[in-house]
Protein backbone atom coordinates (compact mmCIF):
# COMPACT_ATOMS: atom_id res chain seq x y z
CA UNK A 1 0.00 0.00 0.00
CA UNK A 2 1.95 3.52 -1.22
CA UNK A 3 1.38 5.99 1.63
CA UNK A 4 -1.19 7.63 -0.26
CA UNK A 5 -3.48 5.11 0.25
CA UNK A 6 -6.72 5.69 2.64
CA UNK A 7 -7.10 2.72 4.82
CA UNK A 8 -11.19 3.73 4.27
CA UNK A 9 -14.22 1.66 2.50
CA UNK A 10 -14.25 3.39 -1.18
CA UNK A 11 -17.96 3.59 -1.92
CA UNK A 12 -18.86 7.04 -1.96
CA UNK A 13 -22.17 8.29 0.58
CA UNK A 14 -23.91 11.18 2.10
CA UNK A 15 -22.83 11.77 5.62
CA UNK A 16 -26.48 12.07 5.85
CA UNK A 17 -27.34 8.61 5.17
CA UNK A 18 -25.14 7.51 7.94
CA UNK A 19 -22.28 4.36 7.68
CA UNK A 20 -23.36 1.14 6.27
CA UNK A 21 -22.51 -2.23 7.57
CA UNK A 22 -19.74 -2.87 5.68
CA UNK A 23 -17.94 0.55 5.79
CA UNK A 24 -18.55 0.35 9.75
CA UNK A 25 -16.67 -2.76 10.22
CA UNK A 26 -14.16 -2.30 7.47
CA UNK A 27 -13.24 0.80 9.04
CA UNK A 28 -13.05 -0.46 12.26
CA UNK A 29 -11.21 -3.33 11.25
CA UNK A 30 -8.90 -0.96 9.15
CA UNK A 31 -8.20 1.90 12.24
CA UNK A 32 -9.16 0.06 15.52
CA UNK A 33 -11.01 0.95 18.74
CA UNK A 34 -10.40 4.82 18.21
CA UNK A 35 -14.27 4.77 15.59
CA UNK A 36 -16.02 2.92 18.48
CA UNK A 37 -17.27 5.18 21.22
CA UNK A 38 -18.72 3.11 24.22
CA UNK A 39 -17.69 -0.43 22.84
CA UNK A 40 -15.00 -3.13 22.25
CA UNK A 41 -14.03 -4.87 19.28
CA UNK A 42 -12.99 -8.50 19.17
CA UNK A 43 -11.05 -10.56 16.96
CA UNK A 44 -11.92 -7.41 14.09
CA UNK A 45 -15.61 -7.59 14.98
CA UNK A 46 -17.84 -4.94 16.64
CA UNK A 47 -19.68 -6.18 19.35
CA UNK A 48 -22.08 -4.03 21.43
CA UNK A 49 -24.74 -2.41 20.26
CA UNK A 50 -24.38 0.81 21.63
CA UNK A 51 -21.07 1.51 19.41
CA UNK A 52 -21.41 4.16 17.08
CA UNK A 53 -19.43 5.14 14.26
CA UNK A 54 -17.79 8.81 14.38
CA UNK A 55 -20.04 10.98 12.19
CA UNK A 56 -18.76 11.93 8.41
CA UNK A 57 -18.11 15.58 7.70
CA UNK A 58 -20.15 17.34 6.01
CA UNK A 59 -17.71 19.04 3.65
CA UNK A 60 -14.55 17.81 1.60
CA UNK A 61 -12.09 19.85 0.10
CA UNK A 62 -10.93 18.68 -3.51
CA UNK A 63 -8.32 19.95 -5.80
CA UNK A 64 -7.43 20.35 -9.63
CA UNK A 65 -3.72 19.64 -9.01
CA UNK A 66 -3.49 20.34 -12.81
CA UNK A 67 -5.25 23.26 -12.48
CA UNK A 68 -3.16 25.18 -9.75
CA UNK A 69 -0.51 27.06 -10.68
CA UNK A 70 1.83 27.29 -7.91
CA UNK A 71 0.88 30.85 -6.52
CA UNK A 72 0.45 29.56 -2.89
CA UNK A 73 -2.38 31.97 -2.45
CA UNK A 74 -4.19 29.64 -0.88
CA UNK A 75 -1.30 29.52 1.92
CA UNK A 76 -1.10 33.07 2.33
CA UNK A 77 -5.16 33.20 3.17
CA UNK A 78 -5.31 30.11 5.18
CA UNK A 79 -2.09 31.33 7.20
CA UNK A 80 -3.02 34.93 7.57
CA UNK A 81 -7.52 34.32 8.26
CA UNK A 82 -6.06 31.50 11.37
CA UNK A 83 -3.27 33.60 12.67
CA UNK A 84 -2.93 36.86 11.51
CA UNK A 85 0.84 36.18 10.16
CA UNK A 86 2.04 35.26 6.86
CA UNK A 87 4.00 31.96 7.69
CA UNK A 88 3.53 29.08 5.30
CA UNK A 89 4.58 26.83 8.37
CA UNK A 90 1.19 27.28 9.80
CA UNK A 91 -1.25 27.13 6.55
CA UNK A 92 -3.21 23.74 6.72
CA UNK A 93 -3.00 23.43 2.77
CA UNK A 94 0.50 22.79 1.36
CA UNK A 95 1.51 23.51 -2.37
CA UNK A 96 4.58 21.23 -2.75
CA UNK A 97 6.25 21.97 -5.73
CA UNK A 98 9.61 19.89 -7.79
CA UNK A 99 11.75 22.16 -9.72
CA UNK A 100 13.28 18.88 -11.17
CA UNK A 101 10.08 17.48 -12.15
CA UNK A 102 8.00 18.09 -15.69
CA UNK A 103 4.38 19.16 -16.10
CA UNK A 104 2.14 17.44 -14.35
CA UNK A 105 4.16 15.80 -12.20
CA UNK A 106 6.05 19.17 -10.55
CA UNK A 107 3.23 20.34 -8.22
CA UNK A 108 1.37 18.73 -5.36
CA UNK A 109 -1.95 20.07 -3.09
CA UNK A 110 -1.78 18.49 0.32
CA UNK A 111 -5.18 19.32 1.77
CA UNK A 112 -6.61 17.54 4.92
CA UNK A 113 -9.08 14.78 3.60
CA UNK A 114 -11.53 15.18 6.79
CA UNK A 115 -11.40 11.26 6.84
CA UNK A 116 -14.33 8.93 8.01
CA UNK A 117 -12.37 7.62 10.12
CA UNK A 118 -9.75 9.94 11.21
CA UNK A 119 -6.62 8.44 12.64
CA UNK A 120 -5.38 11.86 14.12
CA UNK A 121 -8.77 11.68 16.11
CA UNK A 122 -8.22 8.07 17.31
CA UNK A 123 -4.75 8.37 18.73
CA UNK A 124 -5.03 12.14 20.57
CA UNK A 125 -4.97 11.14 24.40
CA UNK A 126 -6.93 14.70 25.42
CA UNK A 127 -9.68 14.85 22.59
CA UNK A 128 -7.85 17.84 21.13
CA UNK A 129 -8.35 16.50 18.01
CA UNK A 130 -11.67 15.88 17.99
CA UNK A 131 -14.74 16.04 15.74
CA UNK A 132 -16.80 19.75 15.83
CA UNK A 133 -20.02 18.65 15.36
CA UNK A 134 -21.01 22.47 15.61
CA UNK A 135 -19.75 23.03 12.64
CA UNK A 136 -20.57 20.21 10.44
CA UNK A 137 -18.62 17.15 12.08
CA UNK A 138 -15.56 18.82 10.86
CA UNK A 139 -11.96 17.02 12.19
CA UNK A 140 -10.30 20.14 13.82
CA UNK A 141 -8.02 20.59 17.26
CA UNK A 142 -8.77 22.70 20.19
CA UNK A 143 -5.55 24.21 21.29
CA UNK A 144 -6.50 24.64 24.82
CA UNK A 145 -6.89 21.12 25.34
CA UNK A 146 -3.39 20.00 23.05
CA UNK A 147 -0.21 18.73 25.26
CA UNK A 148 2.02 18.79 22.59
CA UNK A 149 2.44 15.10 21.47
CA UNK A 150 2.41 15.09 18.53
CA UNK A 151 0.66 11.55 18.05
CA UNK A 152 -1.69 13.33 15.40
CA UNK A 153 0.98 14.54 13.31
CA UNK A 154 2.75 10.93 13.11
CA UNK A 155 -0.79 9.18 12.84
CA UNK A 156 -1.68 11.03 9.73
CA UNK A 157 -1.16 8.04 7.24
CA UNK A 158 -0.08 10.85 4.36
CA UNK A 159 2.88 12.90 3.74
CA UNK A 160 3.01 15.62 3.94
CA UNK A 161 1.02 15.07 7.56
CA UNK A 162 -2.49 16.77 6.99
CA UNK A 163 -2.19 17.43 11.25
CA UNK A 164 0.71 19.52 11.80
CA UNK A 165 2.54 21.25 14.22
CA UNK A 166 2.63 24.88 15.12
CA UNK A 167 6.08 25.83 16.50
CA UNK A 168 5.51 29.26 17.18
CA UNK A 169 2.55 28.77 19.54
CA UNK A 170 3.29 24.87 20.53
CA UNK A 171 0.61 23.12 19.60
CA UNK A 172 -1.41 21.05 16.93
CA UNK A 173 -3.51 22.07 14.17
CA UNK A 174 -5.34 21.35 11.00
CA UNK A 175 -8.17 22.58 8.33
CA UNK A 176 -11.17 23.05 10.41
CA UNK A 177 -12.98 24.39 6.82
CA UNK A 178 -12.05 28.14 8.67
CA UNK A 179 -14.72 27.22 10.87
CA UNK A 180 -12.08 28.93 13.67
CA UNK A 181 -10.80 32.15 11.92
CA UNK A 182 -10.87 35.16 14.08
CA UNK A 183 -8.89 37.46 11.31
CA UNK A 184 -11.84 36.89 8.81
CA UNK A 185 -15.38 38.02 9.14
CA UNK A 186 -16.56 35.29 7.31
CA UNK A 187 -18.44 32.34 8.64
CA UNK A 188 -16.64 29.18 7.90
CA UNK A 189 -17.17 25.57 8.60
CA UNK A 190 -18.95 22.74 6.12
CA UNK A 191 -21.90 25.52 5.39
CA UNK A 192 -19.86 28.26 5.13
CA UNK A 193 -16.48 29.83 3.31
CA UNK A 194 -12.99 28.43 3.17
CA UNK A 195 -10.46 31.21 2.28
CA UNK A 196 -8.70 28.98 0.18
CA UNK A 197 -11.46 28.86 -2.28
CA UNK A 198 -12.10 32.44 -2.09
CA UNK A 199 -8.67 33.61 -3.00
CA UNK A 200 -8.06 30.94 -5.60
CA UNK A 201 -7.95 33.26 -8.97
CA UNK A 202 -7.57 29.79 -10.94
CA UNK A 203 -10.63 27.94 -9.46
CA UNK A 204 -8.58 25.01 -8.61
CA UNK A 205 -10.44 24.35 -4.97
CA UNK A 206 -13.74 23.32 -4.19
CA UNK A 207 -15.75 21.59 -1.70
CA UNK A 208 -18.22 18.92 -1.86
CA UNK A 209 -20.72 17.47 0.32
CA UNK A 210 -20.54 13.64 -0.52
CA UNK A 211 -17.10 11.80 0.55
CA UNK A 212 -14.80 10.93 -1.88
CA UNK A 213 -13.16 8.37 -3.18
CA UNK A 214 -10.85 7.45 -0.71
CA UNK A 215 -8.20 5.36 -2.47
CA UNK A 216 -5.37 6.57 -3.65
CA UNK A 217 -5.48 10.64 -4.40
CA UNK A 218 -8.20 10.25 -7.27
CA UNK A 219 -10.83 11.58 -5.16
CA UNK A 220 -9.58 14.27 -3.81
CA UNK A 221 -7.52 15.55 -6.46
CA UNK A 222 -9.85 15.95 -9.49
CA UNK A 223 -10.93 17.56 -12.95
CA UNK A 224 -12.75 20.96 -12.49
CA UNK A 225 -11.38 22.08 -16.07
CA UNK A 226 -14.71 20.45 -17.45
CA UNK A 227 -16.67 22.83 -15.59
CA UNK A 228 -15.37 26.20 -16.25
CA UNK A 229 -13.82 28.08 -19.49
CA UNK A 230 -11.06 25.72 -19.79
CA UNK A 231 -12.61 24.82 -23.44
CA UNK A 232 -13.47 27.61 -24.59
CA UNK A 233 -9.92 29.46 -23.98
CA UNK A 234 -8.46 26.23 -25.68
CA UNK A 235 -7.03 24.90 -22.50
CA UNK A 236 -6.42 21.32 -21.89
CA UNK A 237 -9.63 19.42 -20.16
CA UNK A 238 -8.42 16.06 -19.57
CA UNK A 239 -7.65 14.03 -16.50
CA UNK A 240 -4.38 13.33 -16.94
CA UNK A 241 -3.72 17.67 -17.52
CA UNK A 242 -3.11 17.29 -21.04
CA UNK A 243 -5.10 17.78 -24.32
CA UNK A 244 -7.89 15.35 -24.97
CA UNK A 245 -7.85 13.32 -28.59
CA UNK A 246 -11.02 15.15 -29.23
CA UNK A 247 -9.16 18.50 -28.59
CA UNK A 248 -6.29 17.76 -30.25
CA UNK A 249 -7.80 16.62 -33.37
CA UNK A 250 -10.32 19.88 -33.25
CA UNK A 251 -7.38 21.52 -33.26
CA UNK A 252 -5.42 20.13 -36.13
CA UNK A 253 -8.56 20.41 -38.09
CA UNK A 254 -8.78 24.25 -37.30
CA UNK A 255 -5.26 24.54 -38.33
CA UNK A 256 -5.55 22.80 -41.96
CA UNK A 257 -8.99 24.81 -42.37
CA UNK A 258 -6.47 27.89 -41.63
CA UNK A 259 -3.83 26.92 -43.88
CA UNK A 260 -6.28 25.81 -46.56
CA UNK A 261 -7.70 29.84 -46.63
CA UNK A 262 -4.52 31.43 -46.53
CA UNK A 263 -3.30 29.38 -49.35
CA UNK A 264 -6.80 30.64 -50.97
CA UNK A 265 -6.24 34.39 -50.02
CA UNK A 266 -2.67 34.20 -51.78
CA UNK A 267 -4.13 31.81 -54.79
CA UNK A 268 -6.83 34.90 -55.27
CA UNK A 269 -4.11 37.97 -54.70
CA UNK A 270 -1.90 36.48 -57.67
Amino acid sequence: MSENEERNDETTYSPQSGLSRRQFVTGVGGLGLGVVLGGVVTGGLAQPASAVAIEGSEGYLVVDGHKCVGCDSCMMACSLTHHGDLSFSQSRIQITQNPFALYPDDLTVAQCRQCPFPACVEVCPTGACHVDAANGNVRTVDASKCIGCERCVDACPFTPSRAIWNGIEKHAEKCDLCADTPFWNEKGGAGGKQACITVCHMKAITLQKDVPVQSGDVGYNVNLRTKDASAKLKLPTGDDGFYTPAEVAAAKAAAAAAAAAAAATVKVGH
